[in-house]
Parts: structure tokens; sequence; C-alpha cells
């Protein structure tokens, strides 16, 4: 059963109950019509109450089913709406906890709306590629400001109820209560049955002439292509221009395109495929996870503070170490600066900041380190840095607690080794700045155990982390593949194209900055210490020349004021750089090159399809479990516009027989990877 149906008194109550978040699938809109008629059937019966499970209302639709024939059986969301609004007894949404997406257009179908203070509703279609399919662009104008309901719309971020009730001239609650909701609701049902009155959204009008105008040059400008917001605000202008009954039709047809169309579908992939990462092939279901109360960081720079952050933030006590005084207390200062420009932002109250640097203990003694569930190194990429952190922590850690390092490059099984139990040695490779990127790539060592495994992936969880598991390689999943795009767009340097050129067409595509702009962005320093140190381990591999050059100019990037651009001191904006310039002349005259034009769209190939090509290697190797979790570290990690859905599904989208045709034209001689070749001549695709 979807629903579950009850009498109290004279107020029948219907209750959503469709674990786990009250989805609107088929059977649940089934279930709710079918009570519906129940109630309206019943003589005793004088008002109705719909309500969820007290976590949820409902967090809308069900998105498993869409393109699939439930999405269009009767009854509709649409259908049950109208139901609900032409219901001859009063109808009451008693809201708790979460009300999403088709939940919050249901709750809106209600003639009346009593909610928890801490409920919080939201349209988040637009996250999906879509816009809301039931009403919600028509009847949330009539409700709220319009201003606000727009925002709600193509933000898609969720408000509290007490938050909305405060606006002024909201007519979305008729109640907000800090007591029992349904109580309360069918406090309200009494009180409303004598007067008869069912008032429906849809017969409101649009209240306030707000100029929409700032809000779709925002838009426009943070869309970067992603067609659904802009969608979504034409058609809450439409609200206010033109009957409810155009404005749903409007809405519904807008829909059916979205649904249909490459970039919902790419966010939809995106929204399932970080649910199925955090699924471990071979972790048996009962591995339980060690308890984790309390966390040692090793090193206290940017990542080290970044790391310990986000345990601070999650109330988890955490000791930070470093090798001196000076350091220590340096880092420590940065993360109270960190802290109070959040304050400053009015992010965070000056109370909050106090208690999350009250859990946060500084040493320089490893002896301090010895009561801590987990410990994660975040020191120089250099492996005898590594051996020397290790060895200390496994001479003072408690038998059981996991040793992780944070490495971006290095052999997590070599790392394991310099301790006796590599059983609870994993990689957990943070991302920068990593109190703010999501992605944390979880590596599996070849010794690591199970339970270590599921307690990193859960830790990484509570922290608010989206986390993938990768196996032992140069790179592990994200950065092995970032080598290969940076090595595409360095080939693209070395045949006439420019900086500017190559970032202005990848950002045309979707990503935020370019490949140069992320160098200067991370430094140049530190992917010339790696490059150098893959020179020292394998003399035949081929010099990034005029990388290298630049670094040796002390062109480092933003922190130095130039990298592969000028930067005026105090401020982040690129400038192309005529010492680059000059830099590329006099290596084309070096090498005789007979520079070549690109398009734009050559240069997207090229770097993408790059990409697709290095994780066809890796997940042939075992290195990612799926073609969905390379996905998840690009979207999450590296930029990857999220509407086009990972390289992985991008590739799927063109086709893998294009793609590989495009790489032999651009790398001859270079086959592409067997898992690529082979997926494409048998009609296959990655996902």
């Amino acid at each position: 059963m979807s629903t579950q149906y009850s009498v109290a008194g004279s107020v029948a109550i219907i209750r959503l109950d469709n674990p786990p978040v009250n989805g609107l699938g088929l059977s649940t809109r089934q279930g709710i019509l079918r009570d519906l008629t129940r109630a309206l059937d019943a003589p005793e019966v004088e008002s109705i109450v719909l309500t969820g499970n007290g976590k949820f209302f409902s967090a809308g639709a069900d998105i498993s089913e869409f393109g699939t024939s439930k999405s269009s059986t009767e009854p509709s969301l649409r259908t049950v709406i109208e139901a609900l609004e032409d219901s001859t007894k009063p109808v009451v949404a008693a809201l708790e906890g979460t009300c999403f997406g088709g939940g919050l257009e249901l709750a809106l179908g209600a003639h009346y709306r009593v909610a928890a203070k801490s409920a919080k509703v939201g349209l988040p279609e637009v996250k999906l590629g879509l816009v809301p399919g039931a009403g919600g662009t028509q009847r949330l104008p009539r409700v709220l400001k319009v201003r606000t309901a727009a925002d709600m719309i193509t933000g898609g971020s969720p408000r509290t109820a007490g938050a909305l009730a405060a606006e002024p001239g909201q007519r979305l609650f008729d109640r907000v209560v800090d007591s029992d909701t349904v109580i309360a609701a069918m406090q309200f049902a009494d009180e409303t049955v004598p007067s008869g009155k069912r008032p429906r959204i849809r017969d409101l009008e649009v209240a306030g002439s707000e100029d929409l105008g700032a809000l779709r040059a925002q838009l426009t400008k943070r869309s970067r292509g992603f067609a659904a917001p802009l969608v979504a605000l034409d058609l809450v202008e439409k609200a206010r221009s033109v009957s409810f009954a155009e404005g749903l039709d409007a809405e519904h047809t807008a829909f059916l395109q979205l649904v249909g169309g490459d970039q919902s579908a790419a966010l939809r992939h995106a929204f399932f495929a970080e649910r199925t990462a955090r699924k471990i092939p071979g972790l048996a279901a009962d591995t339980a996870a060690r308890p984790v109360q309390k966390v040692a960081v090793v090193g206290a720079g940017t990542m080290g503070g970044g790391i310990a952050m986000n345990f601070l933030n999650a109330g988890i006590p955490v000791t930070v170490l470093e090798t001196a005084q000076e350091p220590l207390d340096r880092g420590l200062a940065t993360i109270r600066r960190n802290y109070q420009a959040q304050v400053d932002k009015g992010k965070l109250t000056p109370e909050a900041m106090e208690t999350r640097m009250g859990l946060l203990r500084p040493t320089v003694d490893y002896a301090d380190l010895a009561d801590c569930d987990l410990a994660i190194e975040a020191v120089f990429e250099d492996m005898d840095v590594k051996r020397a952190v290790f060895t200390n922590l496994d001479q003072v850690l408690k038998p059981g607690a996991i040793l992780a390092s944070n490495t971006s490059t290095l052999d997590v099984d070599t790392i394991a080794e310099f301790t006796s139990r590599p059983a609870d040695v994993v990689g957990m490779h943070f991302f920068s700045p990593a109190n703010v990127m999501t992605l944390l790539e979880i590596v599996r060592a070849d010794k690591t155990a199970d339970e270590v495994l599921a307690t990193a992936s859960d830790v990484g969880q509570r922290i608010g982390k989206v986390t993938v598991v990768s196996g032992v390689c140069d790179g592990f999943i994200g950065n092995r593949m970032l080598a290969r795009y940076r090595r595409a767009a360095n080939v693209l340097l070395e045949a006439g194209a420019s900086p500017e050129q190559i970032d202005s067409a990848i950002e045309g595509f979707g990503y935020a900055m370019g490949p140069f702009r992320v160098g200067d962005l991370a430094g140049g320093d530190i992917g010339w210490a790696i490059r150098k140190r893959r020179y020292a381990e394998n003399p035949d591999m081929p010099r990034d020349e005029i990388s290298d050059r630049l670094c040796e100019m002390g062109r480092f990037g933003q922190k130095a004021g130039a990298g592969w651009y000028d930067y005026e001191p105090g401020r982040r904006n690129a400038i192309p750089s005529p010492v680059v310039a000059e830099v590329l002349e006099a290596y084309h005259r070096e090498k005789g090159t007979r520079r070549q034009e690109f398009s734009p769209e050559e240069i997207v190939q090229r770097l993408v399809f790059a990409l697709v090509d290095e994780g066809a290697r890796i997940l042939d190797e075992g290195i990612a479990l799926r073609a969905s979790d390379i996905d998840v570290v690009y979207l999450a990690g590296y930029g990857f516009p999220r509407h086009r859905g990972g390289p992985m599904f991008y590739a799927d989208t063109v086709g893998l027989a294009t793609v590989e045709d495009a790489l032999r034209t651009f790398d001859a001689g270079i086959e592409p990877a067997p898992l690529l070749t082979r997926l494409a001549k048998e009609g296959k695709t990655f996902n």
C-alpha cells in the first residue's frame, strides 16, 4: 500500500506511505485518489487531511518512472491535484519534513495548508533539467511574491515554511506551527467546515508586478547553456499574463519538451549516478563501519586545514598536527579566517564559529593522536615524506584506527607497506579547496579491509561528500584522466592554438574554467613538481616543454601574478599575456611548427574525447567500478558541465563510434582504448 487511510472523528486522514521519500509514483497517485473517493463517500467524514510520514510529506515524482509507461498512465499528478481542488469536502495538507517538487504541487492543490515551521518546501525540478509539470509554475506565484516564487522555481533551492510565512503577503500557508502538524491540521479542518469555503489557488490572481528583468539577466549569465531555468522564468511570467488554463498548458508542453531532451537525460543520469556510487560491489551489505568520533589531520596547510573544516562542520573533534609551532599557528589562523569570512557573509553565526573552533586541538606531538579513530595525512606529495608520517602514525595510533592518505597521485599500496597494519590503510583524496569541493575519491589499496572501506565511505557521507571508490594507479580516476585532458590541451597549444582560444572553447561547452585558467588557479608549481617526479621515474616520458619553460620563469599562476595569463595585483581576471605569446612564438620557431587553426568544436572534441578514452582504459582495468562513477568524479570534482552528464555519458549520447573515429583522426597511430573500440563495434554504450 502506498497510502494509509484512517478516520478520527469527522476528519479522514490520508497518509502517504511510499518509503523512503514518499515518491509520487503510479501506485501512490492511485492510492490518493482511492482514499479521496472513500472519504467523499463516507457520510461521517466532513473534512480531509493529507499528510506524509513526518520526515517526508513527499520528495516529489518518482524519477525512475520518467520515460516509462507509468509516467503517462492515469491518474497523472495533474489529475490527482484537480481531484483535490474539486473535492466537495475541505482538504488540508499537513506538511512536515520535506515537501519538494510534485509533493509541493500536490499540497498546492489542497484547499488549505498547515505546515511545521521547520518544514522544507521547494520546486527543485530545474536541477534535473526540468520545470514543474503539475502546475507549480502557475500556482506558486499566486500565493507568494512573484520574485520569491521565481527564485524558488528557477533556482530550485528549498525554503523553510517559517521563513516563507514571515514574508509579507504570502498566501501559501494558512497556519505555521511548532506543534504536531497533523493534529493542528485536524483542528484547522474542524474550524473550516462551518464556513463551507473551499478556496482554490488556481482561482487567485497573481499579486504584484515585480520586474523580473534582473533575475533574467542573472540566469542568462549563470546558466551557461542550461535551458531549464530560463524556461521556468518564462512560465512564471506567463502566470501573470495569461489565464491559469493557458499557463498550465504551456507548462505541460515545456515539461514534455525538456523531459525528452538531452539535458534532462544527462541530469537524471547524474542524479542516479551519485546514488549508485555509494554502493560498493563485493562489499557485504552487513559490513559494519568502524566508529569514528575523533579525527586527526596531519598537516595544517591549505589542504589539511580544509580537510579539518569538513569534520569540524559535522561536529567531529579534530586534532591537527604540524612539524613546528609556526606553521601550526599559521594553519589555525587560516581556518579561523575562513570561518570569519562565512560569518561576515551571514552564512555562519559567531557562536557557531566558536563552537567549531572549540572542537579543534592543535599539536606538534604525534603522541596526541593516540585516541583518534581516523588519521588523514595531508602533507607534501613526496613518498619519503609520506613514509615518515605513516611510520609515526603506525607507532602511536590505537589498534583499529584507520590511517588514510590524501595523496592525489602516489601509490597507496606502497604507503600501506610503511605500516605494520596495511589492512587499516586507505586513500581519502579530497579536492581543493577541501572544505568546498564535494568530491571524495576513496582509494582501495590491495590490502584495505572491507570495514575500512565501508568506514571511509560512511565518513565521507557524514561530512557531506560525494564518494567514489577507485583502485590504485597513478592519479587514480580523476587526476589520471586530467593528465590526458591536459596533454590534449598541450597538443593543441603545440600545434598553434593559444591558451585563451582553448579555454574559451571548453568554457563555451559548459566548463566554468578552461585548462589553462585552472592551471593558474591551482598553481603551476604543483604540476611542475609532479612532472619532475615522473620525468625522473621515466626518462623517456615526453616533456611538457612549454609549461616547464613558464615554470622556470617563475610564472606559477595567480599567486605569482603571472602564469598562462597575466594578473593585476589583487585581481583574478585572466589577461592574455604577451610574454606567453612570445614563449609560444619562440617554441614554434624552434620546432618549425606549421601552426594550425582549430574550431571551437574541434577543440572541445579533442579535450573531452581524450577524457573518454582514458576513462575507458580506467574502466577496463577495473580502477573504476562503473562508467557512471567516472561521470560522478568529473561532475563533482573537475567542473564537467552537469547538464552534459559526465564524459562517459556524453560519449554515449554522441555515439561511441563517433568518438572512436575522432580519436583516430586526432591521434594518428595511437589506438583508442580497447573497451571503447569493442563497444563501438557492438553498438553499445558505457552506461
